[in-house]
């Protein structure tokens, strides 16, 4: 396409040049032709009142003297009254030319060895036809005509270079965006997700970028939704498994029940493996759009209903505050289910049978507050807790729990912060904020809670 541009700005320029230049060549001849015959014609003018007056031929000496051409002048007079016929200056054009001059009475112009010479009738006084010979040497016919012509084949060459530089500039901005945007296409088809195209060039290539980087943003977009929700529906999964676990380590001794518990150990391990491989990217959860929420208040009751079964098979104390009330949160009802799932499963995969645990909820002005607190034997690092949740899980976790509970409370503003519970234990607090501010941070110490019907502060 570059090239293609090229040679055509160079066919169209190679054809104005020669459309304009080669008449413009020959007005810059016909003119400088023209000039040097003037000059002639000037110069026989000037002995034309000499000869009308007197055909005396020492006085035609000092007039063609005067005049200052008599090396190229020559004075051609008939015989007349008695006076024989004599030339005056060097004659070049022959009889024959001069006699037809005299004869049709107007000038005339000849080629003669080494230019021309201008023929100039002039009537005598005695009625007779006197000739005036002015020699136009060939380098003032062509005087000038040289430089004009190299100008203007400078001009023609300056102007078809320029037109081809131009050209070639507008082919590379047409046609670099447009191999980018190839180039681009070719590595998003490659798998590399990253790949984008600089906005530039025309209009309709920027136009063109911008939808390609909008559309490779959706790829990911759609990609890593899909690996989300793999992640999260996996971990989900966690939460019967949990139960599985734990009925079947109350099985008893035997083949079956050993079978059983190999059975959901490895099923726990494929879960696992799933999660962590479609973790490997993993986007920042959107928050929820306009007019989406839940009551809180009622999705802790409802999982508490759950786990509280379970809660009391393996002599576990448990307790619910806040919950009371509606309590309304801008978070989708499914995924802040998957949180406290995710939370409450923790408590009961690592802490010890019969440790007590509870779940408070508290509404404030511009924020609403989760606690969810053991008895167990807590966590000795908060900060690597945190950060295992951000990356790949250790020591036999997929870190992804605590991942769940981070995305959701950012994805209203809020955070979650890993303390030490009032029970001994750890304490999750997740803190939702509810216009989208960055939230206060008022720590554990401003947060009233209740231990066991008790308010402490």
């Amino acid at each position: 396409m570059r090239w293609a541009l090229v040679k055509v700005c160079l066919a169209v320029t190679a054809m104005v040049v020669v459309a304009f230049a080669v008449p413009l060549g020959m007005v810059v001849k016909e003119l400088a032709r023209d000039r040097a015959f003037s000059h002639a014609e000037r110069e026989a003018a000037a002995v034309a009142p000499a000869l009308s007056i007197t055909t005396d031929r020492a006085q035609l000496e000092r007039v063609v003297a005067a005049a200052g051409a008599d090396a190229g002048m020559a004075v051609h007079l008939p015989a007349t009254g008695g006076q024989a016929a004599f030339d005056l200056g060097h004659r070049r054009a022959v009889e024959e030319d001069i006699a037809t001059v005299r004869k049709l009475g107007r000038a005339s112009t000849t080629e003669v060895p080494g230019g021309f010479t201008l023929l100039q009738p002039v009537a005598l006084s005695s009625g007779a036809v006197a000739v005036v010979e002015v020699f136009v040497p060939q380098g003032e016919v062509r005087h000038g005509v040289g430089m004009a012509w190299a100008l203007l084949a400078g001009v023609g060459a300056a102007l078809i270079v320029g037109s081809v530089a131009v050209a070639d500039r507008l082919g590379v901005r047409m046609v670099r965006p447009a191999q980018r945007l190839a180039d681009g296409a070719h590595e998003l088809g490659e798998g590399k997700l990253g790949a984008r195209v600089p906005e530039e060039g025309p209009t309709e290539l920027r136009l063109a970028a911008a939808a390609f980087n909008a559309m490779a943003d959706q790829v990911i977009h759609l990609m890593a939704n899909e690996r989300e929700l793999a992640a999260d529906l996996s971990h989900r999964l966690r939460t019967p498994l949990t139960v599985l676990r734990l009925n079947a380590a109350s099985l008893g001794e035997g083949p079956a029940a050993e079978q059983t518990r190999a059975a959901v150990a490895q099923l726990e391990r494929e879960v696992d493996t799933i999660i962590r491989t479609a973790r490997e990217t993993r986007p920042q959860t959107a928050a929820a759009g306009p007019g989406a929420g839940c009551d809180a208040a009622e999705v802790v009751r409802q999982r508490m209903s759950f786990w509280s079964a379970l809660a009391e098979d393996e002599g576990r104390k448990w307790r619910v505050a806040g919950a009371d009330r509606p309590v309304r949160i801008p978070v989708a009802r499914a995924d802040l289910a998957a949180a406290l799932d995710a939370l409450l499963g923790n408590v009961f995969r690592h802490t010890p049978e019969g440790t007590a645990f509870a779940v408070d909820v508290h509404n404030a002005e511009d924020a609403v507050i989760m606690l969810v607190s053991d008895a167990g034997p807590g966590i000795p690092d908060p900060t690597a807790a945190m950060a295992r949740g951000r990356g790949s899980g250790t020591d036999g976790s997929t870190g992804l729990g605590l991942d769940i509970v981070r995305r959701l409370a950012e994805s209203t503003g809020g955070d979650v912060r890993i303390g030490s519970s009032v029970l001994g234990g750890t304490e999750i607090r997740i803190w939702i904020q509810l216009d989208g501010r960055e939230p206060i941070r008022r720590g554990h110490r401003g947060v009233v809670r209740k231990r066991w019907g008790v308010a402490v502060r």
